[in-house]
């Protein structure tokens, strides 16, 4: 009788479930060491225009390989793929970001809602033909992740990927705080995972259909490691140092200026509005706007500095930023510590005028319909700056590191085999993901 009963033991639904579970973590086991021996590929895919895309790739490449993650990083610029033999360039002697780029450095804005919707016009227009050279591509390539980090291009890359690489997941990855539909990060209808930076951004992505599972909520825009280096503001004697060698008072207030990595001639109009504040005027890579702003004469002492990888460290010796609300300048300053003054009117790019916005709800800057009233509003600003701080400091953004933890959820599924759990449910271990915990935020707004 005992004999029979351990006969029925051992072979009951409890032993049954038993060792169904086993088998799943050994399947599950082999699996993860199959995807360490083989080096998986990530292509990252950006242009030029606006130069925030490719600092994007390049920070998550830097993060990556800070992290000693066993992928191989390709960084591809949609540019040269769609035109390989630079046939644009030679046509008409310039690339096709270059008058993009041109327009920002002289603060000519106003009227590109209207072109944004002739570019995308002609997207369409070309879409068969950008379908089929992207899939050539994939083809060349073989990647186990697509990253897009940039617009308007997401339906031609999602329908190349999908149908050249079936099973290899797509990922849109918004370097803006939210989508200006229509057609611009969010492409309806479109079976492939988000990355958002902000609530309002997953509240787009529902709306237009996608699943809770097919969307990741970060706690920002990309920075750049650079940034959670030189966090930590220089204080005393070496503070004192740093500014004194760019010749501004350490014991006076300091604002810094920054338009980009392409400047704004607006920057002249604004450092003669504010002759009697210390200025770092950040010109990027426009040298005429550099040389203008030297030859003012100006009541405060102020630093001119052209194209420099280190950013943060200027930061670091300010206290408030004033620039357009682009999301990467804005992201940078508060990170820094720095509130933001920026300007919302009809020359904001339509893409950035939610940064604006957003950056009112949390109270961590100022808005202004016109700069005319700059200086009033520095001067509101200094004079309940420690308040302003205060918000600032209550914000903590991470999303650079947390990206590749969603890359690496987002693989996993798409390789795991059918029956294991994947990547966007829990784990084996019954660990929440990456992928799921960022749904889970998602969720609960």
């Amino acid at each position: 009788m005992m004999g029979r009963g351990c006969d029925s033991a051992m072979t009951g639904p409890g032993h049954l479930l038993s060792r169904n579970r086993h088998l799943v973590f050994m399947r599950w086991t082999r699996y993860e060491l199959t995807m360490k021996r083989r080096m998986k590929t990530i292509t990252l895919i950006y242009f030029n225009a606006g130069g925030g895309h490719r600092a994007a790739a390049l920070a998550l490449e830097d993060v990556m390989r800070q992290q000693q993650r066993p992928w191989k990083v390709r960084l591809v610029n949609l540019t040269e793929v769609l035109d390989p033999k630079d046939a644009f360039r030679k046509l008409t002697g310039f690339a096709p970001e270059d008058l993009y780029n041109k327009r920002l450095a002289r603060g000519w804005t106003l009227g590109l809602a209207q072109e944004l919707k002739l570019l995308q016009a002609m997207i369409r227009l070309s879409h068969t033909t950008l379908v089929r050279k992207l899939q050539q591509f994939w083809l060349q390539t073989e990647p186990d992740l697509v990253v897009s980090l940039i617009p308007n291009f997401n339906r031609a890359l999602y329908e190349s990927v999908t149908s050249t690489l079936p099973g290899v997941p797509f990922v849109t990855v918004l370097t803006d705080m939210a989508d200006h539909p229509p057609h611009f990060w969010i492409e309806p209808g479109q079976q492939q995972h988000l990355v958002c930076g902000t609530p309002r951004a997953v509240e787009q992505a529902r709306a237009a259909g996608y699943a809770l599972e097919n969307i990741s909520l970060t706690t920002g825009m990309i920075l750049r490691p650079s940034f959670y280096e030189h966090r930590e503001r220089p204080q005393g004697v070496q503070r004192a140092d740093a500014c004194q060698a760019l010749g501004l008072d350490p014991n006076r207030p300091i604002g810094l200026v920054l338009f980009g990595g392409q400047g704004s001639m607006q920057m002249v109009s604004m450092a003669r509005a504010l002759r009697k504040v210390q200025l770092i005027l950040m010109c990027g890579h426009n040298q005429v706007l550099a040389d203008t702003l030297k030859t003012l004469n100006r009541s405060a002492p102020s630093a001119v500095v052209g194209f420099t990888s280190n950013v943060a460290q200027y930061m670091g010796l300010a206290d408030f930023l004033v620039g357009k609300p682009g999301p990467g300048s804005i992201s940078e300053a508060l990170h820094m510590g720095l509130p933001v003054i920026t300007c919302k009117n009809a020359w904001t790019m339509p893409q950035e005028r939610y940064n604006a916005d957003w950056l009112a709800q949390q109270g961590v800057g100022l808005v202004l319909s016109s700069m005319r009233q700059l200086p009033a509003a520095v001067a509101r600003l200094l004079a309940d700056l420690p308040r302003y701080q205060d918000r600032v400091r209550q914000l903590d953004n991470r999303a650079v590191y947390e990206l590749p933890e969603i890359f690496a959820d987002l693989m996993l599924a798409a390789a795991a085999p059918t029956g294991t759990p994947t990547g966007t449910g829990s784990s084996a271990m019954g660990e929440t993901t990456a992928a799921e915990r960022a749904a889970g935020k998602a969720s609960a707004l």
